[in-house]
């Protein structure tokens, strides 16, 4: 191009080089916090290694960690340590359960295998109330369900009571009641009898 020569737009308007081509770009991948993806690979975050507790992972990685699991994600995964609600749910307790027993840090698979072969007074009670909550849970579901299938009653029709006026139209498309007219100033106030 030569210099002081106008650049001309397309014949739609747009200018060389000024948007990108009309191929939508890639799709940016979703990123997540270390600690979420622990949580998602239900594994105690202090236990990965270093370059999984300092980078960003990616949706992608996650996926592949849960497809095929490198030896420290098996090894973590199996002998722990655990969090808590791994830990909860080999125990059959509720994560406010562990709470109450006073259980704050992770436990490893012979940490919990030992509590489930010779179970504590608090073990015991938290896995009946556990259970019993799961039990509500289900009768609550099942309930709801039954009430989902069961068909909706018919409604009665409404009935036009005789007190209520009859409204008709004008022919201004304005409703105009047929009840007794009101007469006067407009306002519907007694006047005081204050002095």
């Amino acid at each position: 191009m030569a210099a002081g020569t106008p650049v001309q737009g397309d014949r739609f308007g747009r200018w060389p080089g000024r948007y990108p081509d009309t191929m939508s770009k890639p799709k940016k991948s979703q990123v997540m916090k270390p600690a979420t993806a622990a949580l998602k690979l239900d594994v105690y975050l202090p236990a990965t290694p270093r370059e999984f507790q300092e980078g960003l992972i990616s949706r992608e990685d996650l996926d592949e960690l849960q497809r095929n699991p490198p030896q420290w994600l098996a090894d973590l995964r199996r002998d722990g340590p655990h969090p808590r609600n791994v830990v909860a749910a080999r125990l059959r307790v509720s994560n406010s359960g562990l709470a109450r027993a006073g259980i704050t840090e992770a436990l490893t698979t012979e940490q919990i295998t030992a509590l489930a072969a010779d179970p504590p007074e608090w073990l015991v009670r938290e896995r009946e109330k556990h259970a019993e909550t799961l039990r509500e849970q289900r009768r609550l579901q099942e309930r709801k369900a039954e009430a989902d299938k069961a068909p909706e009653p018919a409604k009665p029709a409404a009935r036009k009571s005789a007190a209520t006026p009859k409204a008709t139209k004008s022919i201004f498309n304005v409703r105009v009641s047929s009840g007794p007219r009101r007469t006067g100033s407009g306002s519907s106030r007694k006047p005081s009898s204050r002095g």
